[in-house]
């Protein structure tokens, strides 16, 4: 199986908490990065392409759909064209796709919850076998692991092209006009949604979209419900978290940053917790963009349940002797939950996938409820990284 070079990790945990404004990374230097000032939308006055995917065609030999009922039978091959509008215009997909590569972040996750096996994925982050973390492993049960992991910034459309995919996602993605041209001359592409940000869109678009480009739209609408319904559940569940104020954020070799938006700040909102007042402010004043604090801004980071993603190697041990963040009353009171960076919770809750987020509930919410009780008597448990 193919690898490629890596990002810096601190590029890797700013992303892997905040992809919203991943597109806007030019540098490996994530704490003077800045965040985007604008979000590129498709050009007025433009007429949309239009791309159609054939197929129909393909031989049993090329098949590695795994959805329940066969997508090489006849009646699969015969659904019905379907046409999806994103950011570079429009790709119309007919037949079932059997080999499909995934570009975007997170685009592997719903094609296996699907039914299917893609035969190249994209790694963000975690260097997991296939790209895979184990929860998209389990789903995909026997079925055959990802031929190749591709570059997800920089994807080389010779390795794309080498997979013979009939169907390229991205998604989940940041993927520029000149990369969408030259995927789309390779297979039909389906890139971002040109109405949410780079990196934006939220799950359950991602997942209706997957669901039609694989003609699966009933079965993605079952895993969306499915979904929120767990979600609504471990808030009623947990009423103390709907009286709490909590949010994400990330220390960085000793360096803080707080967040706004996300699949992260997403999952802890949909759970009834509120970023706190201070720190919203503070948000705002920057565009809802990462911010990042200075040791004297530190009491920003002060909720019921402050998350804090540990990156760039930083443990649980050097959090806690930070001598400023120490003393803060919060710590006292035990109102934090750290994550280490490749823990099944940090991943899970940072993927925010239809497949990752059953698993960030299982992890998360115990975490969150401990903490808000202001209890220091009361541990959070802490957390391992995922075995290799």
């Amino acid at each position: 199986m193919s690898r490629v070079p890596r990002r810096s990790a601190a590029l890797l945990a700013i992303v892997a908490t905040a992809p919203i404004w991943l597109g806007a990374c030019g540098s490996d230097d994530a704490a003077t990065t800045d965040a985007p000032d604008s979000v590129a939308t498709e050009s007025p006055g433009t007429e949309p392409e239009t791309t159609t995917a054939d197929t129909s065609d393909a031989t049993e030999t090329e098949a590695t759909a795994v959805a329940t009922d066969d997508p090489t039978s006849d009646t699969a091959t015969e659904a019905e064209p379907r046409t999806i509008e994103h950011k570079f215009g429009n790709t119309t997909i007919e037949g079932v796709p059997e080999r499909i590569v995934t570009i975007g972040l997170t685009d592997q996750d719903y094609v296996i919850a699907l039914g299917f096996a893609p035969v190249g994925t994209s790694e963000w982050f975690g260097e997991q076998p296939g790209a895979l973390f184990p929860w998209a492993i389990e789903a995909l049960g026997d079925q055959p692991m990802p031929e190749a992991v591709l570059d997800i910034y920089e994807p080389d459309p010779e390795e794309i092209a080498a997979l013979r995919p009939d169907l390229i996602l991205a998604i989940n993605s940041g993927l520029t006009q000149e990369q969408y041209d030259l995927l789309d001359e390779i297979a039909p592409t389906v890139a971002q949604p040109g109405e949410f940000p780079d990196y934006g869109a939220p799950w359950q678009e991602i997942t209706e979209r997957i669901g039609t480009a694989l003609d699966r739209e009933d079965e993605a609408e079952v895993l969306v419900g499915e979904v929120e319904a767990q979600l609504v559940a471990a808030a009623e569940e947990n009423p103390s978290l709907a009286d709490a104020t909590g949010m994400l954020a990330t220390d960085i070799a000793g360096d803080f940053w707080l967040y706004a938006d996300g699949p992260a700040p997403n999952f802890l909102a949909a759970l009834g917790l509120e970023i706190p007042e201070a720190a919203d402010a503070a948000l705002d004043s920057n565009d809802r963009s990462p911010t990042q604090l200075s040791d004297e801004q530190l009491d920003l980071l002060a909720s019921d349940a402050t998350v804090i993603g540990l990156y760039s190697g930083t443990t649980e041990d050097q959090l806690n002797g930070h001598p400023i963040y120490s003393q803060l009353d919060f710590v006292e009171r035990g109102n934090t939950v750290p994550l280490l960076e490749l823990s099944r919770a940090n991943t899970a809750m940072s993927f925010g996938s239809v497949l990752s987020l059953p698993v960030a509930i299982e992890e998360m919410v115990p975490r969150l409820v401990a903490a808000v009780d202001g209890d220091p008597a009361t541990e959070v448990a802490p957390t391992e990284v995922i075995a290799e």
